[in-house]
């Protein structure tokens, strides 16, 4: 996983939280989107997305 990639997922779980946390979107949402942004924090912590791996994405560059 590129630090790009990394970067924006650490964003929108930011984002996610934010929204959730100050009563913009509640319930069955709410939740949707503090589980997705968990999992965008997640992966990028660790920097391996299980998804990518099946549909055969790479966002990291060629390294040598």
């Amino acid at each position: 996983m590129g630090n790009a990639d990394r970067l924006i997922r650490v964003i929108l779980a930011l984002v996610f939280a934010t929204l959730y946390f100050t009563g913009t979107v509640t319930g069955t949402w709410g939740t949707v989107l503090v589980v997705l942004g968990g999992v965008f924090m997640a992966t990028s912590v660790i920097g391996f997305c299980p998804l990518y791996t099946l549909v055969g994405m790479n966002t990291c560059g060629n390294k040598k």
